[in-house]
Order: structure tokens, then C-alpha cells, then sequence
């Protein structure tokens, strides 16, 4: 869980008595896997993480890996710099290198997923339990703003966690509230050298022209120490509102999945009475669990949910909608969410209902 804001200057380079704060979430773990792409945040997570592990007589084993994503014709050099690097400070490091075609749109969220999947395969073969990332406050601050701009819900506004996991493996942010300033002035008052990589401030990508507009937030008073402030608080509420979710669920749900598969159902006035922001987040929940076709967008679930709402207060007939491979009907006294027939049979559905029937919809999840 995320302990919040470490109380470390804004200014000058981080000290070693500052370490074992920062480094605290990684002590369970017997094996950690550090990626490190060779820029200033990375390389700055590799050298304080081992200069905290040289100071401790016992502790996890630290790995180091590097992705040459196979974009920009410095890459390889750089992972070999970053490799001698490690070395240096003893840690053994691998080169894992992206292979195959390249999508030409959206090559930096399929560089992300790669990234990923390459580090994971790394970590597992190495015996870690986590991968270590070098995500700052100002990137928290700017995955706030991204996500604000892309019409989030509460969930994403909460921004990254401290620690959080993925496919078995944890994820361990230990600088997520250092400014990237504190790192750059770590690294050059020990005279380590790190790169930049350009598609950092290239225009054509989203992040960096959030980035660009950071300097003109903070003169308002929008500062990266306030969007980060911001998601702890966003995180601590969404945090609450899942815990009543899961009340709600246990109150309102008649069978799941286990004893009814393929399906959930609810108690139509149970839901009916529950707080929007519970309902939503329960019938999200269902959806996620008998759907077939991925996440659910969070601006269709409230669309569909706003429908329901509508239908369970003035019944006109049968109430049937599909939303990312779901299907919701209203039957009687229940709320039945299952699995969606096929696309075909769902088209003759839709082509076979009166003018004022239910639409059929396509569907996706709760996305924040």
C-alpha cells in the first residue's frame, strides 16, 4: 500500500540517510529486477537502490534490465552503456530486445505493453518477485493530467500506486513523490552520466506536451507536488467506495458466476437503492466478470447504467442491452447479467425489435 509523500528537499541530491525510507518496500522481496532504460530517472533508481543495498548486510538480490525497444539507432549503445554501468555498482544486468514489427500508430502504448511483457519474462526468469520502475512525481503528475483530459473516472485519477502487481509479479515505485529534479542533481553530484531520449519532448505524443504545459500550470499553482497530493486523496476515496462496493455486492448479489455459470443476478431493488457511484461500480464489476471483449469503457457503462435506471422505474417491456460482450436484461424481480450471444444473433436482435424497444450496444468496461 502506499505510505504517501516521503518528506525529502525539493532541491539537491538525495542522501543516504534518506535511503532506507525510500527503500522500504522493497525488503520483502527476495529478488528484484530494476528497469532501467539509461535516462536520469532509471539510472538514478539503479545507483540509489545499490548504494542502499551496499549499506545493508542483508536484503533482496538486485537484477537490472534494459529494453532496446529497436526505434532509434543509439538505442543498443545506450543499453550497453547502462549495462557497463551496472556492472560497475554489481549488479548483473540483461539486454532484452523487442523484436518483430513495429505498429505504425500507437507505438508508444505497444512499446509500454512490450516493455512489460519483456521485463515480466525477465523477472520470472531470474526468480524476482517484482519489477522496480523509476516513475516520479512529476510522472504521477502527468498521468493525472493525461487521464484527466481522456475523461477518467476516480479510479484514474488516483494515478499509479507505490506498489501495486500485475500478472503475479509486484510493481514497486519507490520514487513516485521525488521530483525528477532531486534525481537529475543525485546523479551529477556523483558524476554519473545518463541520456535523454527524444521522443520525451517530441510533440507529436501526448506526455510531452502535457509537459510542456507543466511550466505554466505551476505558475497557477498546479504543481507536480499538488496533482500527486491530488491522486493520494482521489486514490484514499476510491479506496472507501470499493470497499462499499464490495458491502454492496455481498447484500445484493443473489447467485454469481460460481453458482450460476456464465451469469450474475442481482436484486433489482436492493440495486435500485444503492448510492449511483455503488450501483455503477457493481454492475461494472458484473460486467468485468461474464464479458467477453476486454474492459469496460467507464462512459458506456454510465450510459447503459442511466437506461437501466430508467427502465427499472418505468417498466415498458423487456429491458436488454449488451455492453462489452455482456448482456443485461431486466427479468422480474432480478437483474440478470450473462454472457452475450454472438454478434450475428445480437444483429438479428437488434434488426427484430420494435422502433421503441431496447438498442443494442457494443460493448467495453469500467476504464478509468
Amino acid at each position: 500500500m502506499d505510505t504517501g509523500a516521503i518528506d525529502l528537499p525539493e532541491s539537491a541530491a538525495i542522501e543516504d540517510g534518506a535511503l532506507d525510507a525510500l527503500f522500504a518496500p522493497f525488503t520483502p522481496h527476495p529478488r528484484i529486477l530494476i528497469a532501467v532504460s539509461g535516462g536520469p530517472d532509471s539510472t538514478a533508481l539503479l545507483y540509489l537502490a545499490a548504494r542502499w543495498r551496499a549499506g545493508r548486510a542483508s536484503g533482496p538480490d538486485l537484477i537490472a534490465a534494459t529494453v532496446d525497444h529497436g526505434l532509434r539507432a543509439e538505442a543498443a549503445a545506450e543499453a550497453e552503456a547502462v549495462g557497463a554501468f551496472a556492472t560497475l555498482l554489481g549488479v548483473p544486468h540483461r539486454i532484452l530486445i523487442w523484436q518483430g514489427a513495429k505498429p505504425t500508430h500507437g507505438i508508444q502504448e505497444a512499446a509500454r505493453e512490450a516493455r512489460y511483457d519483456l521485463l515480466a519474462g525477465a523477472a520470472r526468469e531470474a526468480g524476482a518477485t517484482a519489477i522496480a520502475l523509476a516513475h516520479t512525481r512529476d510522472d504521477q503528475a502527468e498521468t493525472v493530467l493525461f487521464r484527466l483530459a481522456r475523461g477518467s473516472g476516480l479510479s484514474g485519477l488516483s494515478g499509479m500506486r507505490g506498489d501495486a502487481a500485475r500478472d503475479g509479479l509486484a510493481l514497486l515505485r519507490p520514487l513516485l513523490d521525488v521530483p525528477k529534479a532531486r534525481l537529475v542533481a543525485t546523479l551529477e553530484a556523483a558524476s554519473v552520466a545518463f541520456v535523454r531520449d527524444p521522443s520525451n519532448s517530441d510533440p507529436r505524443f501526448a506526455r510531452p506536451r502535457l509537459r510542456a504545459l507543466a511550466p505554466a500550470l505551476a505558475a497557477e499553482g498546479l504543481d507536480a507536488r499538488r496533482l500527486a497530493v491530488l491522486a493520494r486523496r482521489i486514490a484514499r476515496a476510491d479506496q472507501a467506495l470499493e470497499a462499499a462496493t464490495d458491502a454492496a455486492e455481498a447484500a445484493v448479489i443473489r447467485l454469481g458466476p460460481e453458482e450460476h455459470p456464465g451469469a450474475v443476478s442481482l436484486d433489482v431493488r436492493a440495486f435500485a437503492a444503492l448510492p449511483d457511484e455503488i450501483a455503477l461500480r457493481l454492475l461494472g464489476r458484473a460486467i468485468q466478470k461474464v464479458g467477453t471483449e476486454g474492459p469496460v469503457e467507464l462512459a458506456k457503462l454510465e450510459a447503459l447504467y442511466e437506461a437501466l435506471k430508467a427502465a427499472a422505474r418505468v417498466p415498458s417491456g423487456p429491458f436488454r442491452r449488451t455492453l462489452a460482450g455482456a448482456l443485461v436484461s431486466l427479468r422480474g424481480a432480478d437483474l440478470c447479467v450473462s454472457a452475450a450471444p454472438p454478434r450475428r444473433e445480437r444483429g438479428l436482435l437488434a434488426r427484430n425489435s420494435p422502433v421503441d424497444g431496447p438498442v443494442v450496444l457494443g460493448k467495453k468496461g469500467p476504464r478509468s
